[in-house]
């Protein structure tokens, strides 16, 4: 009976030793790749995770960038629905720009991909054409210019002129403006018209043979071929397109220049949250604005992948 005390002892450490030898064998295989991920999680936790905590902490309160942040519960919420009006007419703003701008946006890019997908000559220079306007486009110079092109005395009415037609100062109408944010939305069309070519080419092309032999017409094949084949790479285009029109944000600044103007015609929601962070200094009323936005993203993307299961076609 006394040997028992030092036999589980002597247990204890066997257990303790095979522990820490399993530990080492699973660092040593892992380390270098946790040491690649170290750049990443580091700024992950530091300019994303962490920040966004913050951010939800900011929106209970009133904090104006000059103050402590005081408590004030869901005060900048019940605000925000009910004594907004403000709110109210950027969300307007916003959704009125998603809905046409995404649509016509990805129309013009299959349109573009099917014409390139045709086999024809010197492809790689017209798709790296083609996809310029994705990389210069949300930038601030081509925002500058497209207010040149769309003013008054622009690039645009200048055009309609040799017609004998007088056109409007776009930008500074109200009927007009966010129609010209939605055309320079559709004219970075270079990145979804790579996905759908990439899809296109997918497509097996006895299908379109066989289809043809049957004397299916072009637009037949186009609507019970291509369509449902290619509805993964829409649906995947119409998530990512959506959440970036949501957060669009320089061409309605620089357009409007930050005001969201004519008569709050391009007040973005992502603007009227940056004007009460940096312009009002509400940064608690501004956070909550941006959960927000979160949660109006997340239920559209959710509503997208609930939806997805009646019209998007797999290969199972």
């Amino acid at each position: 009976m006394r040997t028992m005390p030092a036999e589980a002892a002597t247990v204890e450490r066997y257990r303790g030793a095979v522990a820490d030898s399993r530990f080492k064998r699973l660092w040593n295989a892992n380390a270098p790749g946790y040491l690649f991920l170290l750049p990443w999680l580091l700024g992950f936790f530091g300019l994303t995770f962490g920040p966004a905590l913050m951010s939800l902490y900011l929106s209970f309160t009133d904090f104006d960038m000059l103050r402590s942040p005081g408590w004030v519960g869901a005060a900048n919420y019940v605000r925000i629905a009910t004594a907004d009006p403000k709110f109210a007419s950027a969300m307007s703003v916003t959704l009125t720009y998603v809905m046409l701008a995404v649509p016509f946006k990805l129309a013009f890019a299959l349109m573009v991909a099917l014409a390139l997908n045709r086999g024809i000559k010197g492809l790689p220079i017209y798709r790296a054409i083609f996809y310029l306007p994705s990389l210069l486009g949300a930038s601030v110079a081509i925002a500058v210019l497209w207010r040149q092109l769309f003013a008054g005395d622009g690039l645009v009415n200048a055009a309609l002129a040799q017609f004998g037609i007088q056109g409007p100062s776009w930008i500074s109408h109200p009927n007009y403006s966010i129609y010209t944010l939605v055309a320079l939305s559709v004219w970075q069309f270079g990145s979804p018209m790579i996905i759908f070519l990439a899809g296109l080419r997918q497509i097996p092309q006895d299908m379109y043979e066989a289809a043809s032999l049957d004397g299916a017409s072009k637009f037949r094949q186009f609507y019970k071929i291509t369509l449902p084949l290619l509805t993964p790479v829409i649906f995947f285009n119409a998530v990512v397109q959506t959440i970036d029109a949501f957060k669009a944000f320089t061409p309605a600044f620089i357009i409007s220049g930050g005001t969201g103007g004519p008569i709050n015609s391009t007040l973005f929601y992502t603007l009227y949250l940056y004007q009460e962070a940096f312009g009002n200094f509400r940064m608690g009323y501004a956070s909550a604005l941006a959960w927000i936005l979160v949660i109006i993203i997340a239920i559209f993307t959710a509503f997208s992948f609930l939806s997805s299961r009646y019209w998007v076609h797999y290969d199972d």
